[in-house]
């Protein structure tokens, strides 16, 4: 017995280090989708373009454009095309989805071929630490910077979320994988959480650090670089992957083109597993309204309800530290009840959550509050299970490849979430219709899951099925 205690313990004790390691580069990259770009960088990059904008018709024509109003005739220009300084994030934002459907496929095959994706995970992760950091030399009227290095950062961010994705059915097995999935995301949620709110101190109190306001943003975007990469030693101290590329991986000069042949053969192996597909096609339809509620939430608060913006900072904040509760919550149901019965029950939740939302009352905060915590509690733990559960309907040894695809069709996917909000919004005149109109994707999503037979479906690609399901 006692052989067979030293046989079994160190190898459990190394699969509780590798997940307790994997969990916080949630926490480590979190801070670039929200205090960086969802808070930041936005407002700050317009500002910087829109001052550009004016010193350029200072000098040039005798109209300078109005200070404040970045989209009338505030123009700016890059590669020979020119558009409203306030219309440069949207651009930046698509621009920057789009490169990335381009490089994740060529992510996600290399890291099926690489024996040592702790190294990958390092480079992209530092990759993107450092450019984050480096957006502190923005400032005056050097957007472009601010532009290049945006789409460098988020590369990085989207190609070490493909990487560390593919690592999950290596440290977890089928029963461990949604409490492991769900305490990542949740991590994830309260570090961006922790950090957002160390970054308003910085922010609202910059006068008493000596700071101007441009100057605290700027030291925002350098502690959120140290942040990622300071974090990122966990996880990479944790996972094990030494050793070299292995010999079929795509070498110098072929990497495009190994990358985007192996996404085509990936596409139409995925043919022979349909039932996969069927659950990612699902995953497409109610992620995009996940996100898209995310994003038009502070615009709904703003121009519909008419709050004010520290009451939507307020709301930020609550969403990321309820949404960590609401993580945890979701692993520990789906142990007892299944991913799938978790994430209908989730779905079913967002329903209530964007019905209500038509009915918050202009003006009033506190319902609003109450509207945050009900997204915190399903933010989480919705995509955690679904990261968890898709993971365990992917081939053995090709989570890179598919993975990719997760991330790929997430973002192809993306627009249509924002293009029912407005479109709905300009047809109506109103953003409470637009609000209830996005329904849709929780309610198909929900249907879509529930005629998923997921056990079917994870026996079909050879994957042993948890025993709860």
């Amino acid at each position: 017995m006692s052989v067979m205690g030293s046989d079994v313990a160190p190898d459990a004790a190394q699969r509780r280090r590798e997940q307790r390691g994997w969990c916080w580069y949630d926490w480590a990259n979190s801070v670039f989708p929200t205090s960086v770009s969802t808070v930041f960088l936005s407002l700050y990059l317009t500002s910087v373009a829109t001052a550009a904008a004016q010193a350029d018709t200072s000098r040039n024509g005798p109209n300078p454009c109005p200070a404040g109003n970045a989209l009338v005739d505030c123009d700016i220009s890059i590669a020979g095309l020119s558009f409203p300084a306030g219309s440069l994030w949207g651009y930046l934002l698509s621009v920057a989805t789009v490169v990335q459907v381009l490089v994740l496929p060529i992510t996600g095959a290399i890291a099926d071929r690489a024996r040592n994706k702790r190294l990958m995970l390092g480079v992209l992760a530092f990759g993107g630490a450092a450019t984050t950091a480096l957006l502190a030399l923005v400032g005056g009227e050097n957007w472009q910077l601010g532009v290049v290095l945006f789409i460098i950062g988020n590369i990085c961010f989207g190609a070490s979320v493909v990487v560390y994705y593919s690592f999950l059915p290596e440290i977890a097995n089928a029963d461990e994988r949604d409490m492991v999935s769900t305490k990542g995301w949740a991590f994830g949620y309260l570090g961006a959480g922790v950090a957002l709110a160390l970054h308003l101190v910085i922010y609202l109190f910059h006068d008493s650090f000596g700071m101007d306001a441009d100057g605290a943003v700027r030291l925002v975007f350098l502690s959120s670089g140290v942040w990622w990469a300071v974090f990122t030693l966990l996880p990479l101290t944790a996972l094990r992957g030494g050793g070299e590329l292995a010999e079929d991986a795509p070498r110098a000069g072929s990497t495009v083109l190994e990358g985007f042949k192996q996404l085509k053969n990936t596409l139409l192996e995925a043919k022979h597993y349909p039932l996969t597909l069927a659950f990612l096609g699902a995953y497409w339809i109610f992620t995009d309204g996940i996100a898209t509620v995310v994003q038009v939430a502070p615009q709904y608060g703003n121009l519909e309800l008419k709050l004010p913006q520290d009451a939507l900072i307020v709301t930020v904040l609550i969403v990321q530290f309820i949404a960590f509760v609401g993580g945890m919550l979701h692993g520990w149901l789906a142990k007892y009840i299944g991913a799938k019965k978790t994430i209908l029950i989730s779905l079913a939740i967002w329903l209530v959550v964007v019905i209500a939302a038509y009915f918050v009352q202009a003006g009033q905060a506190n319902q609003f509050y109450g509207l945050a915590v009900g997204i915190g509690l399903v933010l989480g733990g919705t995509n955690a299970l679904s990261r968890s559960l898709f993971s365990q309907m992917v081939p053995p040894g090709r989570e890179g490849e598919y993975f990719s695809l997760y991330e790929v069709g997430e973002r192809s996917t993306s627009w249509m979430g924002p293009l029912v909000f407005a479109g709905v919004g300009q047809a109506t005149g109103s953003f409470r219709l637009a609000i209830i109109s996005l329904v849709v994707f929780f309610a198909l999503g929900l249907v879509l899951v529930a005629l998923v037979p997921v056990r079917r479906a994870i026996e079909a690609v050879g994957n042993p099925a948890p025993k709860v399901l």
